[in-house]
């Protein structure tokens, strides 16, 4: 018997097709993985000697609750450096990842029923982070035409006296999407707090251009860490920003819970803010070929894209054509084509029969992707599916 908050979490598709993909390869299937949003690429190398270094410095013991003085330290001025906001380190506190983050968070701020305003499509955690904490979900459609972005008006109206916060994330997974400065400006000017969830920042393309929140309000908390630019996900190096008034209630409920994260990881943390910029860089440019790839390839395969995805490392396509059903169309992929994609009802009603793919992987293997999902295609129009 479990309790009834449990019953309330629903299973993560991506992981679900990833388990199921593993199955396969331990049959000897090559299987393609495009369901998962990890980065391909190792740490830098600048930020692994750094943690090398902390552990025989003796960087192995609790550090400062909020996190290390140091890294916050660091932290605030990067904020100061990258978007013109001006921080106290104290502002800053540092999670094992951003998932225990957003537990904590979510723990300090909600009641049960109190709400959290989210978008249709987002991602497909959230609304479970909520749901635990005993708030309630309450999704606000987004159109594909306009690249599932928040609308402001569709927002406002979802405001109630329970409100609690709206919760943003740009650059977007699973969409790709940047959120545009003025419905950011919209989204603060509404009154309720918001939770800017910023973990893809560092990753866009092009033109597009990242916000932070706090360039158009302080009544905001900031969701960040060091997983996806930086190619960290193992470390599992996370951090919130958040208001004065938050400061001592989340350091209550982080000394309660972690005590405090890894010290040696946040050393390397300090070493990714300071020396890895031309890593991550490279990084960047290596993605925005493989979704230059994609943008020019799935066209060619009937999948139409209104609006050109910018930002992390992910597009969410509309493949009804293919089957309304995402989940089944997913595994369908999965066994008959051997690519691991995720379903798009893992990130809300709005995006039934879409899928969306990573491009966290190589262009040899993207391209072979391609190739095989063009085969699979010809086997659904030629009614040789099962």
């Amino acid at each position: 018997m479990t309790a009834q908050r449990v019953d309330g979490v629903s299973p993560f598709l991506a992981m679900e097709v990833l388990e199921r993909a593993q199955q396969l390869e331990r049959r000897g299937v090559p299987v393609i993985h495009l369901e998962l949003g990890e980065p391909d690429f190792a740490t830098p190398a600048c930020i692994r000697d750094a943690a090398v270094a902390a552990l025989d410095e003796g960087y192995t013991h609790y550090t400062h609750s909020l996190g290390d003085c140091d890294l916050r330290e660091a932290l605030a001025g990067f904020y100061a450096r990258r978007y013109g906001v001006r921080l106290h380190p104290d502002q800053f506190l540092i999670f094992p990842g951003s998932s225990p983050a957003m537990m904590l968070l979510f723990a300090a701020l909600l009641d049960p029923g109190d709400e959290v305003i989210v978008s249709n499509p987002c991602y497909a955690c959230y609304p479970n982070f909520v749901r635990f904490a005993g708030g309630v979900p309450v999704s606000v459609p987004t159109s594909e035409e306009e690249g599932f972005q928040f609308r402001p008006e569709e927002t406002a109206a979802r405001v109630t006296s329970a409100t609690r916060a709206i919760l943003i994330n740009s650059p977007c997974n699973p969409t790709g999407i940047v959120l545009e400065p003025a419905r950011m400006r919209a989204l603060a000017g509404l009154g309720p707090l918001i939770i800017s969830d910023e973990i893809y920042h560092g990753l866009t393309y092009g033109d597009a251009e990242e916000h932070s929140i706090l360039e158009f309000t302080e009544n905001a908390v900031v969701i960040g860490g060091f997983s996806k630019a930086y190619a960290m996900t193992g470390w599992r190096l996370g951090y919130l920003i958040v208001p004065r008034r938050l400061i001592r209630p989340m350091q209550a409920l982080m000394q309660n819970f972690f005590l405090s994260t890894n010290s040696a990881v946040q050393r390397a943390g300090i070493a990714a803010l300071t020396c890895a910029d031309a890593d991550v860089a490279r990084m960047r440019d290596i993605y925005d070929e493989r979704r230059r790839f994609l943008l020019d390839a799935l066209p060619k395969l009937g999948f139409r894209i209104p609006v050109e995805p910018k930002g992390a490392f992910y597009m969410l396509i509309n493949a009804r054509h293919l089957g309304a059903d995402s989940r089944t169309l997913a595994f369908d992929l999965l066994e008959k084509a051997h690519i691991g994609v995720t379903p798009g009802i893992d990130f809300g009603s709005g995006t039934e029969g879409f899928l969306r793919l990573s491009y966290a992987n190589s262009l040899e293997n993207l391209r072979e992707a391609m190739r095989r999902l063009e085969l699979y295609i010809k086997d659904v129009d030629g009614g040789t599916r099962s």
